[in-house]
Parts: C-alpha cells; sequence; structure tokens
C-alpha cells in the first residue's frame, strides 16, 4: 500500500457536501456525525427528492448523501436523474434497504458506498475518510498510470468488512479501513501521538492500535520517537513521516 505523501495538506477546502433524508432526527444525527469529521462541509439539506435533483443540479457538490426512501423520488430515481444529467458529483446512500436488487441497482449507477440504517459513528467515518483518500489521489493529476489507476480502484471499492487474510498483504488481523483511520489520524493532528491517545482516537484497544502503529512505522509511513520524561518509563509516541 501507498500513501499519498506529495499531498502534503493540500485540504485547504473541505468535501462540500448536500444531505437528502426525509426524517428530521436521522437528518439531526447525520450532520452531527459529519460535523465532528475534518474536511467535510454540509452545504445544503433536502427533504425530498425533487428537492434533491434541484439541489444537485444548481450547487453540484463533490459528494451526496442519500436516502433511498423519500416521500416523492425515491434515491434511486434521484440518483439516476442526476447521472442522467451528467452531474459529477459522487453518491454515498445510507439507507436501511438491505435487499440486493436495491443493492445491485445503487451499485451499477456507481455510488462510492453504501451504509446500511441504524449505523455507528465509526462507520460514516470510515466512508468519508475512505472517499476523502480517494478524492486525493485525484488531485492535481493531468493522467493517471496502471500503478495509479490499480491504487485509486483499491480505495474507492475497499469495504468495510475484509477477510482475515487480506488481500493487500496486510499480516493476519489488520483491515486495510482501519490502517487508513489510523494513518488519517495522525495526520491530521500533526503532532506526536501514543499508542494510548492513538487507540482512543480511532476507537480501538490499546493493544490494536500499537499493532497498527508498529506495521505503519515498519513501512515507513510513520516514525517512532521516544520521550523521556522526568519520572517514570519513557513513552513512544508515533509522527507521520514527511
Amino acid at each position: 500500500m501507498q500513501y499519498a505523501s506529495s499531498i502534503e495538506e493540500k485540504r485547504t477546502n473541505p468535501i462540500d457536501m448536500v444531505l437528502v433524508e426525509d426524517d428530521p432526527m436521522v437528518m439531526a444525527v447525520n450532520e452531527g456525525f459529519i460535523k465532528r469529521i475534518k474536511g467535510f462541509s454540509i452545504i445544503s439539506t433536502a427533504r425530498t427528492g425533487q428537492d434533491a435533483v434541484k439541489l444537485i443540479q444548481s450547487l453540484r457538490p463533490r459528494l451526496v448523501i442519500l436516502d433511498i426512501y423519500l416521500p416523492d423520488l425515491d434515491g434511486i430515481q434521484v440518483l439516476k436523474e442526476i447521472r442522467r444529467q451528467g452531474i459529477p458529483s459522487d453518491v454515498i446512500m445510507i439507507t436501511a434497504a438491505q435487499d440486493v436488487s436495491t443493492v445491485q441497482d445503487v451499485l451499477r449507477f456507481g455510488v462510492v458506498d453504501y451504509i446500511i440504517k441504524p449505523f455507528k459513528f465509526e462507520r460514516i467515518q470510515a466512508a468519508l475518510n475512505n472517499y476523502q483518500s480517494y478524492s486525493d489521489q485525484l488531485q492535481d493529476r493531468g493522467e493517471m498510470n496502471q500503478e495509479d489507476l490499480d491504487r485509486l480502484i483499491k480505495i474507492q471499492t475497499m469495504g468495510e468488512v475484509e477477510s482475515n487474510r487480506s488481500r493487500d498483504g496486510l499480516p493476519k488481523g489488520l483491515r486495510e479501513i482501519t490502517l487508513q483511520k489510523v494513518f488519517h489520524l495522525l495526520k491530521e493532528k500533526q503532532i506526536s501521538l501514543s499508542a494510548e491517545e492513538v487507540a482512543e482516537g480511532v476507537g480501538l484497544a490499546r493493544v490494536t492500535a500499537r499493532r497498527y502503529l508498529e506495521y505503519l512505522e515498519k513501512n515507513g509511513k510513520i516514525y517512532l520517537e521516544t520521550q523521556y520524561g522526568s519520572v517514570g518509563r519513557p513513552i513512544n509516541k508515533y509522527t507521520v513521516s514527511i
């Protein structure tokens, strides 16, 4: 796995988003979750399919969070319409729909992720971090070679559930999506963090966080420094390699 090390804090402008959800309480929860994640800005919301199409058509956001069950046009109709119009907005579905035919329909129209309600904060955080990585790979590129394209497709299609034997060659028990979360936390903080601080920030057990940190350090993505205090044992801290 390679990280976009050449992308040094280029996220001066957050990724603009439109949220489409008919339930006011769910909308509030989604907004609260997203506001906790750096690098994203909700520029508008819609509670009907028709309003969603109009907003997306006029604002052309980079990302749309879209529900399926809406009072007029459903989310699949909205998705098909914005694709028909050639609007270059990416879409993450957040919905209670779980039937295979619905999942197949939305995947055929190019959603970048599909989140089933109810979900925890960590799931949408992982989806947005994954999308951010995907966007990073496309920044300032006029063309892409095969290696770049393979890496881009891997990021775009990365799922929440992976097998114990990673397709990407990770040690057993490590997951690509969690590895990204650990790396993004260190990159966003821009300060040295201990395994305990990383565990708290990502929502892992300390021993699990340490495994991810050791893997990243071994592969040169982060570096380890030992800090000595006046009393007690030294503390290992980790920082993103520049």
